[in-house]
């Protein structure tokens, strides 16, 4: 077998390498390539919003598909020379060869991980088969869509009072799923003051009819009506790759990263979910930017500092040349 540093060729090198094509990592390329540097792009095909139909929030792309909006995104930077790869990342080393699995090994200067999170459903019937069409996650992403209709919230998270509280902004009527989770006091007084009904017991399937959500049938037989539902899934990031690495990670889990997405490691982006959890398409798109600016300056420091070496070395040569032969020197100052 070959020496690993052997495999990655003259043509396999880059400034960039950025692991995820998400909005996050195709904006970040973008600016990248505009700053004339050589960028790849590794593409593995699975991105989390790909079972929604649309997506919302995002100025002058609101309710475009998500899949419309990679094609497009795609075409873009491969109009600046980026070239988009197909393939799973299997590791990186610490010298930034990325090894893609049973593909070539790219060395990048820099890299920028941005391969997203994964969400994990509650095992309830018909949630997995609804996923992304009338069970939904995000209000600010999907609320307005079903505004004013009989919403449930199903209770599988500890955060699921403060969703089925936001979700109330939307719709007059919510009903509250606890499901297997205890309230509080404290719960029970504010999603009543809020105006959610509460209905208590184990939830069994979810109700679907002509490939709609009919209601959320509970263990008990009751069948209460719901046209749309919302549910927190467990988040979890896709971030081996930067842990392998040796960045480091908040308290939450997530990965620790400054304003611009630098991570803990030199040399090491992170940028959309892979990194906030928080972050919609704009955001991760915002967030690819704002990474690929600190990259580029962190690369013009890099040329600044080896400019300046050879500079020097160049003085002190043509110094000691010079000094060593005082006729050339005079010479050369001579009419």
């Amino acid at each position: 077998m070959s020496d690993t540093k052997s495999v990655a060729s003259k043509d396999s090198l880059y400034d960039v390498v950025v692991v995820g094509a998400g909005a996050g990592g195709l904006n970040a390329a973008l600016v990248l390539a505009r700053s004339r540097r050589r960028v790849a792009v590794v593409d593995a095909g699975e991105p989390r919003n790909a079972p929604a139909a649309h997506m919302q929030g995002f100025l002058s792309r609101d309710g475009m598909a998500p899949a419309a909006l990679l094609e497009v995104a795609r075409a873009e930077v491969a109009g600046y020379g980026v070239e988009l790869m197909k393939g799973q990342v299997d590791h990186i080393d610490s010298g930034f060869l990325v090894h893609l699995a049973g593909g070539p090994v790219l060395r990048g200067c820099r890299v920028l991980v941005a391969t997203g999170l994964r969400d994990e459903l509650p095992e309830i019937p018909g949630v997995r088969e609804r996923w992304g069409n009338d069970l939904l996650h995000c209000p600010y992403c999907h609320g307005y869509e079903v505004r004013d209709q009989p919403i449930g919230v199903l209770g599988n998270h500890p955060g699921s009072v403060r969703h089925a509280l936001l979700l109330r902004q939307w719709s007059s009527d919510i009903v509250f799923f606890p499901h297997t989770l205890d309230l509080t006091d404290d719960d029970r007084e504010r999603l009543t003051a809020r105006g959610v009904h509460i209905t208590e017991g184990v939830i069994k399937r979810l109700v679907v009819g002509d490939d709609r959500l009919r209601g959320v049938e509970l263990a008990d037989g009751r069948v209460v009506p719901r046209s749309a539902a919302f549910v927190l899934p467990r988040m979890v990031p896709r971030d081996a790759l930067l842990t392998a690495l040796g960045c480091e990670r908040d308290d939450n889990g997530w990965v620790t990263t400054d304003p611009s997405g630098r991570t803990s490691v030199s040399g090491v982006w992170a940028a959309g979910n892979v990194a906030d959890p928080r972050a919609a398409v704009v955001t991760a798109a915002g967030m690819g930017s704002a990474a690929a600016f600190a990259i580029n300056h962190d690369l013009v420091d890099e040329d600044v500092a080896r400019a300046v070496e050879i500079h020097r070395a160049a003085v002190y040569w043509e110094t000691r040349r010079t000094a060593a032969c005082p006729m050339v020197s005079s010479v050369r100052r001579s009419p």
